[in-house]
């Protein structure tokens, strides 16, 4: 428990809270993951090219970015719980909108419609972390929380490649308003309200563009943020470019994602589970240099292996998975010190992180990905830049923690 929030109800073990609180983070993945096996037939059954197509997840992402700006400040004026049933029930609608596209623009509009909605589990979950912990007890619940959150991006492709290839592509998209009809019910029926009436801030503007303000100008937060955004688009650009790097490079059929992503989200999953073992033995600035030391070495075997070997299995995957288990330990208590900065206004921070981190995702859908994946050399020396960049910021944040110790936010009005 801190600052006096309560902790969860006796109806909802925290073995079920860690649960959903992934459950609802696996949205937003989910609904990149789980329709890359059918880009192909999506482009031929809608006349559009494939960099059309492409455009389909930067039209996802980009609302996504916008809209986690938002759902934590609603939440902070209006409660976790209502913010999150509503949020699953609209992405539903929009899951809808996709299942009836008859051509790429109302394809594109449903997918910028489940952006706008899909967000906000990943966003009001670290709230509900941060209400109810602090501590190694909230890296643990983030911890565990990233290891079955870890699970979906195995699963998503694996399961759109055989929905698509049984039922066509339309009955991924019907699989995934059934996800949020289920998320809005178990929501309904289980979460419990973290942020009580008396804690709320009423949204208005002046004083809600001053908490941004503050958030967006406070140095540590920022580079605490990139970090966590460039070390995971080192994997992410090979999500992204899963299609051509598993059918083209590596000669896989449309069902054979499973041989990227299950050992990818095997290492986020062993990694997540190491740094819930090490909550509360290392501090969170040794457990962050041991993921970070993990990755150099990941990405260094990624790079030989790239420009010396064969494009094939096992070797083109293995480094990512390395990379993966070094990502997860890391993470949990990067995304913990950055929210560290504003024990008050948790949900607008965690808005701002989860912005800042789809404005990273959504460059690198559009722009870095689609550059680099004519190559295995390319998309190798991505995941290395991004960790390089990534670690810049974490020891300049290392150099201000220490001349500045972190204070905690001003409460602003």
């Amino acid at each position: 428990m801190s600052n006096g929030t309560p902790t969860p109800d006796k109806s909802m073990p925290y073995v079920q809270l860690a649960a959903l609180l992934a459950a609802l983070a696996t949205v937003g993945p989910f609904s990149i993951d789980t329709y890359l096996p059918a880009l192909h037939a999506i482009g031929a059954d809608l006349h559009a090219t494939q960099i059309q197509v492409q455009q389909t997840l930067t039209a996802y992402m980009l609302p996504m970015g916008v809209m986690v700006l938002w759902h934590g400040a609603i939440s902070d004026a209006y409660g976790r719980k209502r913010v999150i049933l509503v949020s699953m029930l609209l992405f539903m609608l929009a899951s809808l909108v996709c299942v009836f596209a008859d051509s790429i623009n109302m394809l594109l509009i449903g997918r910028g419609l489940q952006g706008i909605s899909a967000g906000a589990g990943m966003v009001i979950g670290r709230a509900v972390v941060r209400d109810l912990m602090d501590g190694a007890r909230a890296q643990r619940l983030m911890s565990h929380v990233s290891m079955a959150f870890a699970v979906g991006p195995a699963i998503a492709p694996i399961l759109g490649g055989w929905i698509f290839t049984v039922f066509g592509w339309r009955a991924i998209f019907v699989f995934l308003a059934l996800l949020g009809l289920a998320l809005a019910a178990l929501t309904a029926w289980k979460l419990p309200e973290t942020h009580p009436p008396e804690a709320r801030h009423p949204l208005h503007p002046g004083p809600l563009a001053r908490r941004y303000k503050h958030v967006f100008t406070t140095p540590g937060f920022l580079l605490l943020t990139f970090a966590v955004s460039l070390n995971f688009n080192g994997f992410f650009i090979y999500v992204l470019s899963a299609p051509v790097f598993l059918i083209q490079h590596l000669g896989l059929p449309e069902t054979g994602f499973g041989w990227f992503f299950i050992p990818g989200v095997l290492g986020m999953m062993a990694g997540s589970g190491l740094s819930a073992r090490l909550a509360g033995r290392l501090s969170q600035a040794r457990t962050i240099g041991i993921g970070f030391g993990v990755m150099l070495v990941a990405a260094a075997i990624n790079l030989a292996v790239s420009y010396l070997l064969a494009p094939g299995l096992p070797q083109s995957v293995l480094p990512v998975m390395l990379y993966n288990f070094g990502m997860a330990i890391a993470m949990p208590s990067l995304t913990l010190l950055a929210l560290e900065h504003f024990p008050v206004h948790r949900g607008i921070a965690s808005s701002c992180q989860s912005f800042l981190q789809m404005l990273v995702s959504s460059v690198a859908a559009g722009l870095v990905a689609p550059a680099l994946w004519g190559s295995v050399g390319g998309l190798a020396g991505g995941m290395t830049a991004c960790l390089l960049l990534g670690i810049t910021c974490f020891g300049l944040w290392w150099a201000l923690y220490h001349r500045t110790r972190v204070q905690p936010e001003e409460v602003l009005p």
